[in-house]
């Protein structure tokens, strides 16, 4: 059973979510501010975190900052119906996906479905059997390792996201190539998880920004504008 932190200061929100989640054989804790859920997480993790942007003490932006420092544990968004500032700026800083409120529950759901299966594909485990997508794939100076979730460049370790690295993985894997954005959606979304051109680009940024912290030469990931994203091999 799948732990869900559900963040937010609108107590109908946690009330009715939680009770969704929790038909959906979910176990959920909720917190009403930042603050408080960040005393929570710092003695034990969730699998994964929906939080609020717009909260008391501690906003959503705060607390994610926070949660980056020291995981990588899949992170939505909830966001005001006309904040695309916010949007935008969570994906830089390595929220995995949001929703815009008023949302679907339903679709809430099928959002946390899609990042848990993704954050256990992977992570992976020793027992899996290995095929091309669980080998450790090395490209120039990039070497990406899907069982343990390890992405290293010139010998330096990068964390990145579940989202991060199945991008980096799907542009790696044929270099020379061209993705356009509808493939990279496919790549890190399911089917049913509707998302633009913009949340694709959002985390091909942060992916750029979290690459060059670690060579700040680092060109490898080349936009072709208006067509999409293809990695050259260096």
């Amino acid at each position: 059973m799948s732990k869900i932190a559900l963040v937010d200061d609108d107590r109908n929100i946690l009330t009715s979510v939680s009770m969704t989640l929790e038909a959906e054989g979910f176990e959920v804790e909720t917190y009403n501010d930042g603050q408080a859920a960040l005393d929570a997480f710092n003695k034990k993790l969730p699998d994964m975190a929906v939080l609020d942007i717009k909260m008391p003490r501690m906003d959503g932006m705060d607390l994610l900052q926070r949660l980056r420092q020291k995981t990588q544990m899949p992170v939505i968004f909830l966001t005001s119906k006309d904040d695309e500032i916010d949007e935008v700026l969570g994906l830089r800083m390595g929220a995995d996906d949001y929703v815009k409120k008023p949302f679907s529950q339903r679709l809430l759901v099928e959002r946390i479905r899609a990042l848990l299966r993704r954050q256990e594909a992977t992570s992976g485990d020793a027992t899996v059997a290995t095929t091309g997508d669980t080998k450790v794939m090395e490209r120039g100076e990039l070497r990406m390792d899907p069982l343990r979730h390890a992405v290293s460049w010139k010998g330096a370790d990068v964390s990145l996201t579940v989202t991060e690295f199945l991008l980096l993985q799907a542009l790696a894997q044929r270099p020379g190539f061209v993705k356009s954005r509808d493939q990279l959606m496919d790549v890190a979304y399911d089917d049913q998880v509707y998302v633009d051109d913009r949340t694709i680009d959002s985390h091909i940024k942060r992916l750029r920004k979290k690459m060059r912290a670690a060579d700040s030469e680092f060109s490898a990931i080349e936009t072709l504008y208006g067509i999409g994203y293809r990695y050259n091999e260096e």
